[in-house]
Protein backbone atom coordinates (compact mmCIF):
# COMPACT_ATOMS: atom_id res chain seq x y z
CA UNK A 1 0.00 0.00 0.00
CA UNK A 2 2.79 2.48 0.60
CA UNK A 3 3.92 1.97 -2.77
CA UNK A 4 0.74 2.80 -4.23
CA UNK A 5 0.58 6.26 -2.13
CA UNK A 6 3.69 7.40 -2.67
CA UNK A 7 3.80 7.10 -7.11
CA UNK A 8 0.09 8.65 -6.04
CA UNK A 9 1.95 11.76 -4.77
CA UNK A 10 4.51 11.48 -7.22
CA UNK A 11 2.06 11.60 -9.85
CA UNK A 12 0.83 14.80 -8.14
CA UNK A 13 3.67 16.57 -7.80
CA UNK A 14 5.38 15.99 -11.31
CA UNK A 15 2.92 18.20 -13.19
CA UNK A 16 3.73 20.51 -10.74
CA UNK A 17 7.20 20.43 -10.96
CA UNK A 18 6.89 20.27 -15.12
CA UNK A 19 5.01 24.50 -14.53
CA UNK A 20 7.35 25.65 -12.63
CA UNK A 21 9.68 26.75 -15.09
CA UNK A 22 7.23 27.83 -17.44
CA UNK A 23 6.48 30.12 -15.20
CA UNK A 24 9.46 31.89 -14.55
CA UNK A 25 9.59 35.02 -15.97
CA UNK A 26 11.89 35.44 -19.27
CA UNK A 27 15.17 37.60 -18.93
CA UNK A 28 15.59 39.99 -21.53
CA UNK A 29 19.24 40.64 -22.63
CA UNK A 30 20.14 44.53 -22.58
CA UNK A 31 20.53 46.61 -25.65
CA UNK A 32 23.39 49.25 -25.56
CA UNK A 33 21.89 52.55 -26.39
CA UNK A 34 25.70 53.86 -27.47
CA UNK A 35 25.90 51.68 -30.57
CA UNK A 36 24.37 52.77 -33.64
CA UNK A 37 24.16 50.38 -36.08
CA UNK A 38 25.45 52.85 -38.72
CA UNK A 39 28.86 52.28 -36.92
CA UNK A 40 28.93 48.68 -36.86
CA UNK A 41 29.74 46.93 -39.90
CA UNK A 42 26.98 44.44 -41.92
CA UNK A 43 29.86 42.39 -43.07
CA UNK A 44 33.59 41.40 -41.91
CA UNK A 45 36.43 39.23 -43.70
CA UNK A 46 39.72 38.94 -43.15
CA UNK A 47 42.46 38.02 -46.49
CA UNK A 48 39.88 38.43 -49.17
CA UNK A 49 39.11 39.89 -52.52
CA UNK A 50 36.81 41.84 -53.69
CA UNK A 51 36.62 41.97 -57.41
CA UNK A 52 35.51 45.17 -59.43
CA UNK A 53 33.65 44.11 -62.53
CA UNK A 54 31.39 46.21 -65.66
CA UNK A 55 29.19 44.60 -67.94
CA UNK A 56 30.95 41.19 -67.26
CA UNK A 57 34.59 42.15 -67.83
CA UNK A 58 36.50 42.74 -64.20
CA UNK A 59 38.29 45.92 -64.21
CA UNK A 60 40.25 45.87 -61.06
CA UNK A 61 40.48 42.92 -57.91
CA UNK A 62 41.57 44.50 -54.41
CA UNK A 63 43.32 42.17 -51.83
CA UNK A 64 42.71 43.62 -48.03
CA UNK A 65 43.85 41.89 -44.65
CA UNK A 66 40.51 43.09 -43.33
CA UNK A 67 37.36 44.57 -44.89
CA UNK A 68 34.29 45.51 -43.17
CA UNK A 69 30.90 46.67 -45.46
CA UNK A 70 28.83 49.10 -43.91
CA UNK A 71 25.58 48.83 -46.08
CA UNK A 72 23.86 52.24 -44.54
CA UNK A 73 26.14 54.25 -46.00
CA UNK A 74 27.35 51.92 -48.83
CA UNK A 75 30.95 51.88 -48.08
CA UNK A 76 33.37 49.13 -47.62
CA UNK A 77 36.44 49.97 -45.68
CA UNK A 78 39.89 48.15 -46.30
CA UNK A 79 42.90 47.84 -43.92
CA UNK A 80 45.40 46.04 -42.86
CA UNK A 81 47.19 46.14 -46.07
CA UNK A 82 45.65 46.84 -49.63
CA UNK A 83 46.71 45.32 -53.22
CA UNK A 84 44.81 46.30 -56.53
CA UNK A 85 45.17 45.05 -59.74
CA UNK A 86 44.21 46.63 -62.21
CA UNK A 87 43.30 45.22 -65.50
CA UNK A 88 42.46 46.55 -69.11
CA UNK A 89 39.44 45.99 -71.24
CA UNK A 90 41.36 42.73 -73.03
CA UNK A 91 42.08 41.21 -69.15
CA UNK A 92 45.48 42.56 -68.80
CA UNK A 93 46.94 43.54 -65.47
CA UNK A 94 48.07 47.00 -66.37
CA UNK A 95 49.16 48.24 -62.71
CA UNK A 96 49.14 47.31 -59.32
CA UNK A 97 48.90 49.84 -56.32
CA UNK A 98 49.39 48.75 -52.53
CA UNK A 99 48.33 50.88 -49.11
CA UNK A 100 47.91 50.54 -46.17
CA UNK A 101 44.29 51.44 -45.88
CA UNK A 102 41.37 52.36 -48.33
CA UNK A 103 38.08 52.43 -49.29
CA UNK A 104 35.45 51.34 -52.15
CA UNK A 105 32.05 53.76 -52.44
CA UNK A 106 29.60 50.64 -53.39
CA UNK A 107 27.32 52.99 -55.59
CA UNK A 108 30.19 54.47 -58.12
CA UNK A 109 33.01 51.33 -57.11
CA UNK A 110 35.27 54.81 -57.06
CA UNK A 111 38.25 53.61 -54.79
CA UNK A 112 40.29 56.11 -52.02
CA UNK A 113 43.30 54.40 -50.98
CA UNK A 114 45.35 56.06 -48.13
CA UNK A 115 48.38 55.45 -46.25
CA UNK A 116 51.69 54.91 -48.13
CA UNK A 117 50.39 54.63 -51.22
CA UNK A 118 52.59 53.00 -54.11
CA UNK A 119 51.65 52.29 -57.64
CA UNK A 120 53.53 50.44 -60.29
CA UNK A 121 52.80 50.14 -63.79
CA UNK A 122 53.51 47.30 -66.49
CA UNK A 123 56.20 49.67 -67.93
CA UNK A 124 57.96 50.31 -64.60
CA UNK A 125 56.41 53.85 -63.82
CA UNK A 126 56.06 53.79 -60.12
CA UNK A 127 54.31 56.30 -58.20
CA UNK A 128 54.27 57.19 -54.47
CA UNK A 129 51.75 59.67 -52.25
CA UNK A 130 49.58 59.05 -49.26
CA UNK A 131 46.10 59.29 -50.79
CA UNK A 132 45.24 58.45 -54.32
CA UNK A 133 41.80 58.00 -55.70
CA UNK A 134 40.56 56.16 -59.06
CA UNK A 135 37.71 57.06 -60.73
CA UNK A 136 36.17 54.02 -62.02
CA UNK A 137 33.82 55.30 -64.71
CA UNK A 138 36.49 57.24 -66.60
CA UNK A 139 39.33 54.54 -65.34
CA UNK A 140 41.54 57.60 -63.78
CA UNK A 141 43.65 57.90 -60.37
CA UNK A 142 43.91 61.49 -59.24
CA UNK A 143 44.90 63.19 -56.35
CA UNK A 144 45.93 66.57 -54.98
CA UNK A 145 48.46 65.64 -52.05
CA UNK A 146 52.25 65.46 -52.96
CA UNK A 147 53.12 62.41 -55.52
CA UNK A 148 56.59 61.36 -56.61
CA UNK A 149 57.10 59.70 -59.85
CA UNK A 150 59.71 58.04 -61.24
CA UNK A 151 60.12 56.43 -64.57
CA UNK A 152 62.88 55.13 -67.09
CA UNK A 153 62.80 58.87 -68.45
CA UNK A 154 61.93 61.11 -65.51
CA UNK A 155 62.00 61.67 -61.79
CA UNK A 156 59.36 64.31 -60.80
CA UNK A 157 57.12 65.34 -57.74
CA UNK A 158 54.83 68.01 -57.07
CA UNK A 159 51.25 68.60 -55.91
CA UNK A 160 47.93 67.31 -57.82
CA UNK A 161 48.37 64.08 -60.15
CA UNK A 162 45.75 62.74 -62.77
CA UNK A 163 46.82 59.87 -64.97
CA UNK A 164 45.15 57.15 -66.83
CA UNK A 165 45.45 53.80 -64.21
CA UNK A 166 48.59 52.31 -66.68
CA UNK A 167 50.08 55.14 -65.83
CA UNK A 168 51.14 56.27 -69.78
CA UNK A 169 49.32 59.43 -69.93
CA UNK A 170 49.84 61.34 -66.43
CA UNK A 171 50.57 64.91 -65.28
CA UNK A 172 51.08 66.56 -62.14
CA UNK A 173 49.69 70.36 -61.54
CA UNK A 174 52.68 71.93 -59.24
CA UNK A 175 55.61 70.29 -60.87
CA UNK A 176 59.80 70.13 -60.04
CA UNK A 177 62.05 67.24 -61.01
CA UNK A 178 64.47 66.49 -63.69
CA UNK A 179 64.05 64.64 -66.79
CA UNK A 180 66.78 62.67 -68.97
CA UNK A 181 67.58 64.27 -72.21
CA UNK A 182 69.32 61.70 -75.04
Amino acid sequence: MMIRRCIGCFLLVLPAILLVPGCEEKVKPSVLSTIDSHTIPQQESWNSDIVVSDSGRVRAIIHAGYIRVFESSRQTLMSEGVRVRFLSSEGVQTSVLTSDEGAVDETTNDLEARKKVYVVSSDSVKLWTEVLYWDNRRRLIHTPEFVRIVSPKEKLQGHGFESDQNLKNYRIFHVTGEAKTQ
